[in-house]
């Protein structure tokens, strides 16, 4: 066994948007060994909000990066065991050219296993495959009381699908057991077009899941009019051998952000330019073209600190699913309230979303998920409020990865779902020792 390493006292401990506590980050490869006193653990930090961030009076996590090692694999089943700390990154570079993938990912590779099952992560699939936690066969596990447990959806089932989702609060994640899928090429038949206004790209988005695993839009907030919520459509799938390049995708080059930019660079002016560059780029009709899966799946990756970009006070990234009860007009109603309130985003993602999973926090459900980002400014607070109220009204929630500024009433007014999850919770943690800085301002734990 590793020797976990002492307490290693940091200014800040931050998310990727920028949220920031003070507090400490034990790292070891023994992560069993550096858990047993922490609030919580965090992977790579790539929550966008505050769900990795200690709470305030006990501002200790464990770090699981160093904590990363490949366990087992079956070559006859896919099925691959882990440490939490293994990155996605790591798993695609070893298993991709072997012919296999993970069957769901996020929009970026810079993630954890143990990071997506807290999360339950989905991606552009999860129309037909569901998010992560319908591929995990089995968790090891550290809960609130101290204990070492394992648990699958035929062994304690309520802490498994408690966990999937929950954000890392019902106990400590050490080791992941999961199903890789096995793909025909490392390419992807990738194909895209433009459309020409929100309403018709929400239908298009709908119609395109028959035919596509993978499907997602870019849109543009920031257009007006009769163009309101233009964007493009990418759709794509797995190539087989016969179209594929013969070679294997190259490394592709990376930039770098050296500093934190003025928060003009990512401001109307230039966010204007850019999606009218990125609209001309694509054709109104498409055609079928080979693409490197690293731009397909995590186009932001290329840019490595990609949020420096936000300036000094960071962003937020909204997201939210609107539920197909709440009407086709949703998605128009709220990116008009949007542009109405002044918070277009020059980023903005829309997916497909299929049947809500097992998760007892997983955020998709069968509907249409929004993801913008927002620059941090004196008015996000009453930005988020006035888009929260709009979604619970539609019977919609937000991605708890995400959310930095959600209040407690309405995540809570969303959430039918909390009562059982927290008394899932209660029952291995009756203390409370595991919470998080999100815990603290969305579920009454103690600070």
């Amino acid at each position: 066994m590793a020797t976990a390493a002492p307490d290693t006292p940091v200014s800040r401990l931050s998310g990727w948007g920028g949220t920031s506590v003070a507090g400490v980050e034990r790292r070891s490869e023994d992560l069993e060994a550096i858990t047993c006193d922490v609030a919580l653990t965090r992977g790579l930090a790539r929550s966008y909000g505050d769900s990795s961030l200690p709470p305030p009076t006990h501002p200790v996590a464990a770090g699981s990066p160093l904590a990363d090692r490949l366990l087992a694999f079956d070559e006859t089943t896919g099925d691959l065991r882990a440490e939490a700390g293994y990155a996605l990154r790591d798993l695609t570079r070893r298993f991709l050219p072997r012919g296999w993938v993970i069957p769901v990912s996020p929009g970026t590779q810079f993630v954890t296993l143990g990071g997506m099952v807290a999360a339950d992560v989905h991606g552009k699939n999860h129309h037909r495959d569901g998010t992560i936690g319908r591929h995990l066969q089995r968790l090891r596990m550290r809960v609130g009381s101290g204990r070492i447990v394992e648990c699958s959806p035929a062994d304690e089932p309520a802490l498994f699908w408690a966990t999937v989702g929950g954000m890392g609060l019902t106990g400590h994640i050490l080791e992941v057991t999961l199903r890789l899928v096995r793909v025909s090429s490392p390419w992807i038949a990738g194909f895209s077009r433009r459309i020409s206004d929100i309403d018709e790209f929400v239908v298009a988005l709908k119609q395109s899941a028959s035919d596509w695993p993978y499907t997602m839009g870019w849109i543009d907030c920031l257009a007006r009019g009769r163009h309101m919520g233009r964007g493009v459509l990418i759709c794509g799938r797995w190539a087989t051998k016969d179209e594929a390049p013969r070679h294997y995708p190259k490394s592709l080059p990376r930039v770098f952000v050296p500093f934190v930019c003025p928060s003009w660079v990512m401001g109307r002016t230039v966010g204007r330019v850019f999606n009218e560059f990125i609209y001309r780029l694509h054709r109104r009709h498409g055609r079928l073209k080979m693409l490197h899966p690293e731009p397909f799946f995590y186009p932001l990756d290329v840019i490595e600190h990609w949020n420096r970009l936000y300036g000094r006070r960071g962003f937020t990234q909204y997201q939210c699913v609107l539920p197909d009860s709440a009407g086709p007009g949703a998605v128009r109603r709220l990116v008009e309230m949007l542009s109405g309130l002044g918070g277009a985003s020059f980023l903005c993602v829309i997916k497909d979303c299929g049947d809500e999973g097992q998760g007892m926090l997983s955020f998709p459900r069968r509907g249409v998920s929004i993801a913008l980002d927002l620059p941090i400014r004196d008015n996000t607070q009453s930005l988020v409020d006035q888009l929260n109220e709009f979604v619970v009204a539609a019977g919609g929630r937000v991605y708890l990865a995400k959310d930095a500024f959600t209040r407690a009433q309405h995540f809570q007014a969303m959430e039918p779902r909390l009562a059982r999850f927290l008394a899932e919770r209660r029952r291995w943690d009756p203390e409370g020792a595991i919470r998080s800085a999100q815990s603290v301002r969305l579920m009454g734990d103690r600070p």
